[in-house]
């Protein structure tokens, strides 16, 4: 075995989130490590790497027994890892995200080879199938090529085990298989994988192990070979889930929203389409396709270089943020840690902020009101908090997503956009996260909903506009979806479309 943990105990202020938990993985295999947000994945490989110390327990990595007291010291070991939330600095080029603090230098100097680690930056990333120039600043780049760029960083250190925490959670289908193609290139030469991940598909066509962890304890560890999905599921939620997706028993109503020629320089182009009541229209397409940059457009946080909205039939312009809320919209961004949270704030600042009308008078907030709010958010959501006071920034990334969600809920918007809404999310909180979209399409929200995940796109919603490079190919109604003819709109197939 390469990594063997024992007996590993954490508790943090009082709050034990590990218990007695083993797990070990063999040379060269890629392991799937499982569970429902907050059961301690994360925690596990953030003790193992040393950014967590551990209260008991044992850990040996290629045969000797290791303590590290810093991620460095793991590194220097072979061990590399892709964190769930990003960590590039927005400022700084792909190459010196790249590099940043392993710079290339001519001799002892602080002068930098930037041509050669410019080179080898684009070499590299031509191997995750990403042609983008090394010069490029990395802020400008979306979540899905942000995250080829962290992978990018745990390939170039020539590590022997990589952590890949949800590293697929803003790729699409031809970026995914790239990927695996990469991953199973290196475990052929010998290279270990630890992949956490909640989406069931990805683990069964990748992984050779599997280990569940359920409240901070271990459940088991299943050959992939042996084991299906509904025992998977059971293992991690400790019940029968049933169905993945709500039955569709959805009837859509008059047209709410109405975008017509829709532009904006270099990302989209002259794309029309409508929603209707108690709809759930999905936007299906390739990364950089122009889908994030189409909604935050139309929410407000890009500026529209030509076309309109209707909403209600009636032209409204909607030039910022706070007009589109004015207006009854809400948007529940792909990158919740910079535009959906603010992560120093706790819990119950962030869900009252979009609600401060609702629990104020005079402009005095009632505490009452705001606790009250808190309380019900939480319970429908299923977030798990220490207390109305935690930070945004210390829940797991399913509960901060079930965060973002929660704030807009109270205040019933007319429009729903939602991109990437079960990014990084378990499936147990996913199923929770269908049931409140088609809740309120029952309701008469429409909702806008952008997805990487094909059975997602087509499970849930009731049409589907696909774009390809900042068009809309076409638009489709439920009967007609399923992931081929998808795809073949996706990659640039005839266009075709229908409001």
């Amino acid at each position: 075995m390469i990594v063997q943990m024992q007996g590993i105990d954490k508790s943090f202020s009082g709050n034990q989130v590990l218990k007695n938990v083993s797990f070990s993985v063999d040379k060269g295999e890629i392991h799937a490590l499982m569970g429902e947000n907050g059961a301690g994945k994360s925690t596990l490989m953030k003790i193992l790497t040393g950014i967590h110390s551990r209260d008991n327990g044992t850990i040996e990595v290629k045969g000797k027994t290791v303590e590290y007291k810093h991620p460095k010291e793991a590194e220097f070991d072979g061990i590399a890892v892709i964190h769930q939330e990003l960590n590039i600095l927005p400022e700084l080029s792909i190459a010196e995200n790249l590099f940043l603090g392993n710079e290339k230098t001519y001799g002892k100097t602080n002068w930098l080879k930037t041509k050669e680690m410019n080179d080898e930056t684009e070499n590299l990333l031509a191997e995750l199938g990403l042609t983008i120039k090394a010069t490029e600043k990395a802020g400008n780049l979306s979540v899905g090529k942000q995250q080829i760029i962290e992978i990018a960083k745990a390939l170039k250190t020539k590590s022997d085990i990589i952590i890949m925490d949800e590293p697929t959670a803003a790729l699409t289908g031809r970026e995914i298989d790239t990927l695996f193609k990469t991953i199973r290139d290196l475990q052929n030469k010998g290279v270990t994988f630890i992949y956490i991940s909640h989406r069931m598909e990805e683990i069964f066509s990748l992984c050779q192990r599997i280990t569940v962890l359920r409240d901070g304890e271990l459940v088991g560890t299943k050959v992939i070979a042996d084991t299906g999905f509904d025992e998977i599921v059971k293992m991690m939620v400790g019940r029968e889930l049933g169905g993945r997706y709500p039955n569709y028993d959805l009837n859509p109503g008059n047209v709410k929203l109405e975008i017509q020629h829709f532009s904006r320089e270099r990302e989209f182009e002259d794309i029309s389409f409508s929603v209707r009541e108690g709809e759930i229209f999905g936007i299906s397409g390739l990364m950089g396709a122009g889908r994030s940059e189409l909604v935050e457009t139309l929410f407000g946080y890009r500026k529209l270089s030509g076309g309109e909205v209707l909403l209600d039939g009636k032209k409204v312009d909607i030039s910022n943020p706070y007009v589109a809320i004015q207006h009854g919209l809400g948007f529940i961004s792909e990158d919740r840690k910079t535009k959906g949270l603010i992560t120093d704030f706790s819990v119950k600042d962030n869900l009252t902020l979009p609600n401060l009308d609702g629990i104020s008078t005079s402009s005095w907030i009632s505490a009452k009101k705001e606790l009250d709010l808190y309380d019900q958010l939480v319970e429908k959501l299923g977030i798990r908090t220490s207390g109305a006071n935690q930070t945004a920034k210390s829940l797991s990334g399913g509960n901060q997503q079930k965060v973002v969600i929660a704030k807009w809920l109270w205040i019933r918007p007319k429009v729903l956009i939602l991109d990437e809404p079960t990014r990084g999310v378990d499936v147990g909180a996913k199923k929770e996260i269908y049931t409140i979209m088609n809740e309120l399409a029952k309701q008469g929200v429409a909702i806008i909903m952008i997805s990487s995940e094909l059975p997602e796109i087509i499970g849930l919603s009731s049409r589907v506009g696909i774009m390809s490079e900042g068009k809309l190919m076409n638009t489709l109604d439920r009967e007609e979806l399923n992931e081929e003819i998808i795809m073949h709109y996706a990659t640039g197939g005839d266009k075709h479309v229908r409001k």
